[in-house]
């Protein structure tokens, strides 16, 4: 199981913008998907603070209204016919989502200029590294390889302000 998601969530990452996202959805399992959305979001938000230092003011709430606008259809999606299995990963992705929607609009109001405020490094941000064939979890100066432990198709907790800041605080401490 760890070796087939290690083998798919590449594959997934280059075809995440080949078609619209979700439409992306239906093509991967679950924790593809989900791992992928969470890589693309920080890719994301990594290039709206990349058009921010390059002049463009508006990158950042630009990139805001379209993660409204991917959680509609996503909303949209969940209103139609899907499959249990369809239906559970799109509940999980959309809440992923909506944390992560969250933390940009936090970082709006916040006027956060640059990917190295703390509002931004404190989030679990995930990445996939080409020359290392491998996807990492960051969060704050702590990097850890993602395991490819199977998860399944579950939901996950929402996120609220006390998860969020209980995951920097155990992140920060080192054993």
């Amino acid at each position: 199981m760890c070796s087939t998601l290690r083998h798919e969530i590449p594959e997934a990452v280059v075809t995440y913008e080949e078609k619209p996202r979700e439409q992306w959805l239906f093509d991967y399992p679950a924790q593809i998907a989900l791992t992928c959305t969470q890589i693309w979001w920080t890719t994301e938000v990594g290039i709206a603070f990349s058009r921010l230092e390059e002049g463009y003011e508006n990158a950042i709430k630009d990139y805001n209204k379209k993660q409204i606008n991917q959680l509609n259809t996503l909303i949209t999606l969940l209103i139609g016919n899907l499959t249990s299995g369809d239906r559970m990963k799109i509940m999980t992705i959309c809440t992923i989502d909506v944390h992560a929607r969250d933390v940009v609009a936090k970082m709006i109001l916040a006027k956060v200029e640059n990917s190295q405020a703390f509002t931004w490094q404190s989030q679990l941000r995930h990445r996939w590294d080409e020359g290392k064939k491998h996807c990492y979890a960051n969060i704050c100066d702590a990097q850890l390889q993602y395991s490819y432990e199977y998860l399944g198709n579950s939901p996950r907790l929402v996120i609220t302000p006390l998860t969020d800041r209980y995951a920097r605080f155990s992140s920060c401490i080192r054993i």
